[in-house]
C-alpha cells in the first residue's frame, strides 16, 4: 500500500470516527433535540439568560419547516463545494496547460552552436 493511500485511509477512518463516537457514546442523550445547531442552541441560552430579548431583525425567509430549512443549507453547501471545485480544476488545468506550453518550447529550440545534434 502507498504512502498516499495509508494516509486517504487514516483520513477517512478519522471522518468516520468522528461522526460514529458521538452517536455511540450517546453525547446527545436527555436533550430533546441532542443534536441542534448552534443557532437553537444560543436562542436557548440567550432566552433562558434574558426572557425580554428583542432581536435586532428578523430573517428576509422562514422556511416552512426545519427539513426545508436542511435541504436548503445541504443545496447551499453543496452549490459552494461545486464552485470551489470547478474554481481549483480550472486553475490545475491552466497550470498543466502552462507547463505543457513551456515545454513544447523547449523542445521546438534549436540546438547551442557547437553541441551535436540528435535530429535526423
Amino acid at each position: 500500500m502507498s504512502k498516499n493511500a495509508k494516509i486517504n485511509t487514516l483520513l477517512l477512518l478519522v471522518v468516520a470516527a468522528l461522526a460514529v463516537l458521538p452517536l455511540a457514546l450517546g453525547l446527545g442523550d436527555g436533550k430533546e433535540e441532542p443534536f441542534a445547531g448552534a443557532d437553537a442552541q444560543a436562542e436557548a441560552a440567550i432566552t433562558e439568560l434574558k426572557p425580554d430579548y428583542e432581536p435586532w431583525f428578523s430573517p428576509l425567509y422562514e422556511p416552512p419547516s426545519g427539513e426545508v430549512e436542511s435541504a436548503l443549507f445541504a443545496l447551499q453547501a453543496a452549490l459552494g463545494a461545486g464552485v470551489l471545485a470547478y474554481y481549483f480544476g480550472l486553475r490545475k488545468g491552466r497550470r498543466q496547460g502552462a507547463a505543457g506550453t513551456v515545454a513544447a518550447a523547449a523542445a521546438d529550440e534549436p540546438a547551442p552552436a557547437g553541441a551535436a545534434s540528435t535530429k535526423s
